[in-house]
């Protein structure tokens, strides 16, 4: 098959967030990807069809009664001529008629005469989203074979907090180049990834083990030791790398996240069970340590909840004796199949570069990523929580400082230097 251009039919759905699909359409654009709009009614409230027009360099369909839109291009039509199906953002109302098989508008029935991967990057208030309705829907599609990226967690328009945010355009191009390399759903398209080109410096072939996330280490069957790591940084990463052609397995702490696309995922709860399932995935070419894993453990949790003092006598100073958990950056240092490149994160509060370089030498590390999750960081939202990274990447070469990024941007540019430093290093051995 000859190289083709990968061509996105970009369905929008009515919400705010609709105002982030022309800066969606340039990103998807500037990967060297075809884009067709789909407006929805609602849609066409937050965006206009000339923007989108302008951006994506094609026309803009947006009604199913369009007699010159169905002699053109037909609903059907619209979903063949597609490579990959986005909807960004996708409303509640649209995710519920995908889920009941409604066709009742251009948008719905596009989806229903589809036979291509359908990526959703879901968009509502936090309480649609938590809705039993909302949750049975969202099962439902994933039953289906759609594939999810989202929703962050965050401040929204309406003035409420929580999850709900569609994704940042760079996680949405992340997972939509990784359901393009990895020829997703390949019976119903056939030799999809055949006609696709990965970038030149790549991944394909390299097993990455990534960690990510807190752990949780439990006091009793209620209470646990754990820390304000959201998993974001690691699990962009696994996006990233999985993006650029590799097998990631990814190895989780408890996190409000769903697991990207095409990429293995164990999650785990504790330290112990982290360092199991990472000892288990090796051997590996490349291992990426984000988890922010807790350095102690309580000795022994409590069978059953610890209570306070009865009422009317005095509450007694109790004392949690803790042991320390295992190391996980320092085993794969030390593994006898140690990875080819090992690339720690020290998140530090003071001394950040001072601290990230000892840890770099102790733990045998090739790289480590430092930044100051400190309250004066000067980051917006802070680093742990937060959707904004400032890192400085030291290696045996010296210190090499990053301007303050998104975690999915800082993702695709280390991503891009692992890729390339595995190139240099297979030329240097050639």
């Amino acid at each position: 098959m000859t190289e083709k251009t990968p061509r996105i039919l970009l369905i929008i759905g009515g919400g705010i967030a609709a105002y982030k699909t022309p800066t969606l359409v340039r990103g998807l654009r500037a990967q060297g990807m075809a884009v067709r709009p789909l407006l929805t009614a609602a849609a066409e409230q937050f965006v206009s069809p000339l923007a989108l027009a302008s951006v994506a360099g094609d026309k803009v369909y947006q009604n199913l009664f369009d007699l010159n839109d169905e002699a053109e291009m037909g609903h059907i039509q619209l979903s063949r001529d597609a490579d990959l199906i986005i909807i960004a953002p996708a409303s509640a109302d649209l995710l519920g008629k995908m889920a009941q098989g409604l066709a009742n508008d251009l948008a719905s029935a596009t989806l229903l005469a589809a036979n291509k991967p359908i990526l959703v990057a879901p968009a509502m208030n936090v309480q649609m989203w938590q809705h039993p309705a909302t949750k049975r829907n969202m099962a439902q599609l994933a039953q289906d074979g759609v594939r999810i990226i989202g929703p962050d967690e965050g401040d929204m328009a309406c003035g409420e907090y929580g999850a709900g945010r569609m994704s940042e355009p760079p996680d949405i191009i992340n997972a939509a180049l990784a359901l393009l390399n990895s020829g997703l759903n390949s019976g119903l398209n056939s030799g999809l990834n055949s006609g696709l080109n990965l970038p030149e410096t790549n991944l394909k072939g390299q097993k990455v083990l990534i960690t990510a996330g807190p752990t949780h280490e439990p006091i009793d069957p209620i209470r646990y030791i754990a820390n304000r790591s959201s998993g974001k940084q690691g699990y962009a990463l696994a996006s990233a790398c999985a993006a650029l052609g590799a097998d990631v397995h990814l190895v989780s702490g408890p996190t409000a996240l769903l697991a990207p696309a095409n990429v293995t995922m164990l999650a785990v709860e504790t330290a112990a069970q982290m360092a199991e399932a990472v000892l288990h995935t090796l051997p590996c070419d490349i291992a990426i340590c984000t988890a922010a894993v807790a350095d102690w453990r309580p000795q022994a949790a409590a069978a059953q909840k610890i209570k306070k003092a009865a009422k009317g006598k005095q509450d007694k100073t109790s004392t949690l004796s803790l042991v320390a958990n295992p190391d996980i950056l320092a085993q794969l240092g030390a593994h006898k199949n140690r990875p080819r490149l090992l690339i720690g994160f020290a998140a530090e509060t003071e001394n950040v570069l001072a601290h990230a370089e000892a840890k770099r030498v102790q733990k045998k590390c090739d790289w480590i990523i430092a930044n100051d999750v400190s309250t004066t960081s000067k980051i917006e939202g802070g680093v742990m929580g937060g959707d904004l990274n400032h890192i400085s990447l030291l290696s045996e070469h010296g210190i090499d400082e990053w301007q303050t990024l998104p975690k999915s941007e800082i993702a695709a540019r280390l991503a891009a230097r692992i890729a390339e430093t595995i190139k240099e290093r297979k030329e240097q051995n050639a």
